[in-house]
């Protein structure tokens, strides 16, 4: 969705360093707070865990209880979003926004009963306490209703609203964590409500800014399941780019690298440390892409479209054209720039970092940072090419890319644990994110130049009445749901006619007792 380009524009469009630092800040919160919070909380609580005098093993479990937590919660959401964004942006621009939270507390209740089922029947399998069970389940339900709302905050303009759910949950959750340490009270369970609380904090902000935002609603909460049927690929998409960047982690924990923690709770701190730290490395590329490709590639791309349905001449339809495929070439040249430079310096001070400081990195986490600071950069790259393609809508391609760097991420990790020298650990993910690369970047380049015919010709002249799964699954669960409120309101008014009968009984007593008729007194 590209509302946050409007509001964003005006702020790029102010001089001096501070505007500048201030916009580009927004953009990053706005499109990786939850993510940051969570390795900012995950690091903070290492180390207030470390003050507090937690045993290793006790650190070493919540670790893997955070890291779990947030996979699982991401791999859940990750095949659904795209399906959600579509739907919430179709719905804007037919100028709907009624039927915005509908959408999301159908789309919720999945997602969260798919979550609920999922990790409850992982986690009654992993051998580990009941209170860590419910806690991790718990936290994982937060986060997924957490990255649900990310979807919609795209369309709002409380950038400071924003900032200031995501600081003030942020220092709440390390001020409640240090009370702790403080009483002798920190342990994994109320380490845990720390975190838990945080995101709680962030996710009951968040809302409160969506109903502001969409006050008014109406239209059933499942129609958003329609859109399954009408753009599948776009549900593949966004699983497989989930598979592609996280499968490596959780591949190096069936390797030579594995530590069991605790029943099925593993860990590979030699490859998931590098990992986190690396990872930051792509947060110039996240926030570029926002703040350069969509402030001032989608006015272009508006001004081109445009003119396609107001009936533009030829000329200036080729002439916007052109000057929307040099701005778009110009900022992805430039997000190329910044990402290699981020990625070269990330490379260059964290090793020198992770060797001179005693931090307890050995050889092996330094090699593997190096590689996965590259694999990241690659991918940060792909992604934002392939976020083109779904603005021109070839979702062909997009889905062809990321099919591409799930399957050879995969396979070529598995591959390195197999067969490479742990010193080479990494670079199966650096090969799904060439592969991710390659076919988004010439797919993108073949699109562009055919993009007149795929405006004009690959258009359905009369639009598909397809009632497939979904839309069949969506009219069953809209009626479900009308029938269910249709009881619910029916009770609620039953409810209403007894308290009006209690109350006139009740005058009808007062009055005859002072000799008055409840009709008056010529009653």
């Amino acid at each position: 969705m590209a509302g946050i380009g409007f509001s964003l524009k005006r702020l790029f469009s102010k001089k001096g360093v501070l505007p500048l630092c201030r916009a580009y800040g927004y953009a990053g919160i706005v499109c990786a707070g939850p993510m940051i919070l969570g390795v900012i909380l995950l690091v903070g609580m290492q180390i207030i865990s470390r003050l507090a005098g937690v045993a290793s093993h006790d650190r070493e479990l919540m670790n893997c209880m955070i890291t779990y937590s947030l996979l699982w919660s991401l791999t859940v959401t990750s095949w659904f979003n795209m399906i959600v964004t579509r739907y919430t942006s179709d719905m804007l621009y037919e100028e709907k926004p009624e039927t915005i939270m509908p959408s999301f507390y159908g789309s919720l209740s999945i997602m969260l009963v798919i979550g609920a089922v999922s990790y409850g029947i992982f986690l009654h399998f992993s051998g580990i306490r009941l209170i860590y069970q419910l806690e991790c389940l718990w936290f994982s339900l937060v986060l997924v209703v957490v990255w649900t709302e990310m979807i919609y905050l795209t369309a709002l303009k409380d950038y400071k609203g924003i900032v200031l759910a995501f600081a003030i949950s942020l220092m709440l959750g390390f001020i409640l964590a240090l009370i702790l340490v403080i009483l002798g009270r920190a342990t994994i369970v109320s380490l845990m409500l720390c975190v838990i609380v945080a995101y709680g904090i962030l996710m009951t902000w968040y809302y409160k800014l969506l109903l502001d935002y969409f006050p008014n609603n109406s239209g059933g909460k499942f129609s958003w399941l329609r859109w399954f049927d009408k753009y599948r690929s776009l549900a593949l998409t966004g699983g497989f780019v989930n598979i592609g960047l996280f499968a490596h982690l959780v591949i190096m924990y069936f390797g030579p690298l594995r530590v069991q923690v605790e029943g099925l709770f593993y860990g590979a701190p030699e490859h998931d440390v590098p990992a986190l730290l690396a990872f930051f490395s792509i947060l110039i590329t996240t926030i570029n892409f926002v703040t350069s490709v969509e402030v001032r590639f989608y006015p272009k791309y508006r001004n081109y479209y445009s003119l396609f349905n107001d009936n533009g001449s030829i000329q200036d339809i080729e002439q916007a054209g052109k000057e929307m495929v040099s701005v778009l070439r110009q900022e992805m040249v430039y997000a190329g720039y910044k990402q290699f430079m981020c990625t070269v310096l990330f490379v260059v001070i964290g090793t020198f970092v992770m060797q001179r400081a005693d931090l307890g990195f050995s050889d092996l986490a330094v090699s593997i940072f190096r590689f996965l600071c590259a694999g990241y950069g690659i991918y940060a790259i792909s992604n934002s090419i392939m976020l083109i393609l779904l603005y021109f809508e070839d979702y062909t391609g997009a889905l062809l890319g990321t099919l591409a760097f799930a399957a050879v991420s995969v396979a070529a990790t598995v591959y390195s644990i197999l067969r490479v020298p742990t010193n080479f650990y990494g670079l199966g993910f650096v090969a799904g994110g060439l592969c991710f690369y390659f076919i988004v970047w010439l797919r993108l380049e073949w699109y562009i130049r055919r993009l007149p015919y795929f405006l004009l010709c690959r258009q359905a002249v009369v639009p598909g009445l397809d009632r497939g799964l979904f839309v069949v699954l969506a009219d069953r669960l809209d009626a479900r749901e009308n029938r269910l409120e249709a009881k619910r309101q029916e009770k609620r008014n039953r409810i209403a006619d007894k308290r009006r009968a209690k109350r006139m009984k009740k005058l009808g007593r007062d009055l005859a007792d002072t000799g008055q008729s409840p009709m008056g007194n010529g009653g």
